[in-house]
């Protein structure tokens, strides 16, 4: 394992962007109905947000970005970092993060870098970005995470079900009296293909064919350039690796559940996620999820639950959060970050 403790390092702000359009998961052919009400109850996900296709990811990071930065009263120069969590960049290159450094204006001095990770990537984004304040050099520093994962014209029904789109952008500063920050953080690359797309990378380079839908192994028509996901090798990494980090990450930072006031959990499905909660005895009020009016929106499902459910609370007072993400790698990772009530979080943004 990879724990870590950080210090001076203080969550100013969290923002939330999502398309305006909502997609019902009962929207479908009379004969499909039968079938996709059996998939809402076990996955409950009701609806879910699609981008327009002239809206990237960069768009909804961004709308959060200059609403927060606003909200802050940042002086964009003073800036030092701009990171990028997402596996759904504009460009295969350059990066998101350098294409925003020149979009929002920030100087020529931000630090811009992508990190390639989808649903673990929130609390991984958070120790990137919080090391490189906590070493004494950096001040002010913007995470932005997120991805556009809806496909519309998915021919698999278990992925065109699950995925939203959305953009976050956190704010974190360097302050001398910030609680420290623990991390707990792991990797299983053995298991990639239980979450990846075969085809359009450089192991095997886009062709005509990998575009044609065909039925795969699974039974599934998908095309090559499509994500596969083999949900019980998803559902057993999740419900048998999560619950025992969480316990391990308590240990470290030695609290326990009760000193916990929110659990944040990435919103794979609600199969995995009341399977984990169950695991760990947590209260479903200590634990909320976006999961039914949102469904799975990637690395961006920590911060959006958070900005919808638990942004009274931490405005009203200190809150110490659990946050955990796993998925795609297979890669998992959890942290423990205090918020109290100068964090600024705007409500939801709807584009």
């Amino acid at each position: 394992m990879a724990q870590a403790t950080l210090n001076h390092v203080r969550i100013a702000g969290i923002a939330s962007c999502v398309p305006k359009q909502i997609v019902s998961n009962l929207n479908c052919a009379p004969e499909e109905l039968s079938m996709r009400e059996r998939l809402v109850r076990n996955i409950g996900i009701a609806s879910r947000r699609q981008s327009p296709p002239d809206v990237c990811l960069s768009d909804l990071t961004q709308q959060a970005a200059e609403k927060l930065i606003n909200d802050l009263g940042w002086d964009k120069s003073e800036i030092d970092a701009l990171i990028v969590v997402t596996q759904s960049a504009d460009y295969p290159y350059p990066g998101n993060a350098i294409l925003l450094q020149s979009r929002m204006g920030l100087p020529n001095s931000c630090l811009a870098f992508d990190i390639n990770l989808g649903c673990s990537g929130y609390p991984y984004g958070l120790f990137v970005a919080g090391s490189m304040i906590s070493a004494g050099k950096l001040r002010k520093v913007l995470l932005l995470v997120g991805d556009k994962s809806t496909n519309p014209n998915s021919q698999d029904q278990g992925f065109a079900v699950l995925f939203s789109d959305a953009g976050t952008a956190t704010a974190l500063v360097y302050d001398e009296k910030a609680s420290p920050a623990y991390f707990d953080m792991y990797s299983d690359g053995s298991g990639y293909k239980a979450i990846y797309s075969p085809a359009g990378g450089n192991r095997l380079p886009l062709q005509p064919e990998h575009l044609e839908p065909r039925i795969c192994e699974d039974g599934v028509t998908r095309r090559m350039v499509d994500i596969v996901l083999d949900g019980p090798a998803i559902l057993n990494f999740s419900t048998n690796q999560v619950p025992p980090a969480v316990e391990a990450l308590l240990s470290q930072a030695s609290l326990t559940k009760d000193d916990i006031h929110f659990y944040l959990f990435h919103q794979a499905n609600k199969m995995i996620n009341e399977t984990i909660r169950k695991k760990l005895g947590l209260p479903a009020e200590r634990v909320p999820s976006t999961l039914y009016d949102f469904g799975n929106t990637s690395s961006a499902s920590i911060p959006l639950t958070l900005t919808l459910h638990a942004r009274d609370a931490i405005l009203a007072g200190n809150q110490r959060l659990l946050m955990s993400g796993f998925g795609v790698g297979l890669s998992w990772a959890s942290c423990i970050i205090e918020l109290d009530n100068r964090t600024i979080l705007p409500a939801l943004i709807e584009v």
